[in-house]
């Protein structure tokens, strides 16, 4: 396995909160997957804020990973944190999100993005790897 690229993220969840309540759901829909939103609104309180707030540093950390940021047509919506039955969270790429990723993959490799979230009160961090082994 060949470790091509990494991303961090540091959110202040207190942002968060002040966003989603500036700008509602015009802000929570243009950058949560409905997904994404199911998810966080099964939460409630700071619970429900965290958990939106792990998700937009997942988002971040990986449009750094991509190498692009939120720029060459790469959105937060193309970027979607999932969570297998176990609870653990993986990250799903689409549009040209995937594209990129696909083209930073080596020939004859299959690329692997491996996510870690974590929180407390008021930071929520993510670490996105992107590796590729032989596919």
């Amino acid at each position: 396995m060949t470790l091509l690229a990494t991303g961090v993220d540091l959110c202040d969840m207190r942002r968060i909160e002040r966003v989603m309540e500036r700008f509602g759901p015009r802000f929570v829909d243009r950058v949560f997957t409905p997904g994404e939103r199911r998810y966080a609104n099964a939460r409630s309180g700071q619970a429900r804020i965290g958990t939106y707030a792990k998700r937009w540093a997942a988002k971040e950390a990986c449009a750094k990973a991509l190498g692009t940021g939120f720029a060459q047509g790469v959105t937060h919506s193309q970027i979607e944190v999932e969570n297998l039955a176990s609870g653990a969270p993986q990250l799903r790429l689409t549009g040209q999100a995937a594209q990129v990723l696909q083209g930073m993959t080596p020939a004859g490799c299959v690329a692997q993005v491996l996510l870690s979230l974590t929180d407390e009160v008021p930071y929520a961090f993510a670490q996105v790897f992107i590796s590729a082994r032989p596919g």
